[in-house]
């Protein structure tokens, strides 16, 4: 079996010691000098291993202070699901319910955005076509807890009450009863989740640790003739929510 890189076999020795209660929530780790001579590695090796911690929750950096044990959190559950999408309500919201927490959200929309090359083949759109963007923060208690990025197609919705997806009468109901308002009926959403790590603003935003941990959901609505009506890029921090796929299961 190959040798674990010198990073992980830290992380490992760090977490162990945090399990022993040589350190326990709220305490200052030793430097990183202190620990990489105890350890005989090098100080970059150290800080590899503290920034794993970190984007799993274990640990927590605080600027000009040092590195400290994080209190124990129990983490958000995210639950994707085609099923949950109920008339007049919010799935999010009522996730956050049932864990005790008040969920909303934030938005930000701007209409006639061109759209990037990726976004429009995601839309079957020629590239710089214009798009309506709203850009989501979600919140639990008031605790940022996911990110989206929602892009539809401007020539879709221009003119109608539902241009703006948190303005006017049908604001905020979602993408599925706003487009039957304007007789598109949404038969179905692709998405498909990636690991990687968070931008410098995404974890500005989420309150984590830059490069930490999240699931990056690019997710596409499409209506019952085919076509593209909406896509986003969801962002969600492994340390803070884990993801749940809901799967309905008919009788054939």
């Amino acid at each position: 079996m190959p040798e674990k890189p010198p990073y992980l076999r830290i992380a490992d020795v760090l977490r162990q010691r945090i399990a022993d209660q040589e350190w326990t929530a709220g305490d200052r780790l030793p430097s990183r000098a202190q620990i990489a001579e105890e350890c005989g590695v090098g100080e970059n090796v150290v800080r590899r291993a503290q920034e794993l911690l970190i984007s799993q929750g274990v640990l927590e950096g605080r600027a000009g202070s040092g590195t400290y044990v994080a209190e124990p959190r129990r983490r958000v559950r995210v639950v994707r699901s085609s099923a949950r999408e109920q008339p007049g309500g919010s799935p999010f919201r009522a996730d956050m319910h049932a864990l005790g927490k008040q969920g909303h959200w934030e938005s930000r929309t701007e209409a006639k955005v061109p759209a990037p090359a990726e976004i429009a083949a995601r839309l079957g759109i020629a590239e710089g076509d214009l798009c309506v963007r709203t850009a989501y923060e979600f919140l639990a208690d008031g605790r940022p807890v996911q990110l989206s990025t929602s892009w539809e197609p401007y020539e879709l919705t221009a003119g109608t009450l539902v241009v703006l997806p948190e303005g006017g009468p049908h604001a905020g109901v979602g993408v599925v009863e706003r487009m039957a308002e304007i007789g598109i009926t949404v038969s179905h959403a692709v998405e498909q989740p990636e690991p990687r790590h968070a931008t410098a603003e995404e974890a500005s935003l989420l309150g984590v640790q830059k490069g930490a941990l999240v699931t990056h959901i690019r997710r596409t609505y499409y209506s019952d003739q085919g076509r593209p009506v909406e896509t986003a890029d969801i962002v969600i921090p492994a340390a803070l929510c884990e993801v749940v796929y809901e799967i309905p299961v008919g009788r054939g």
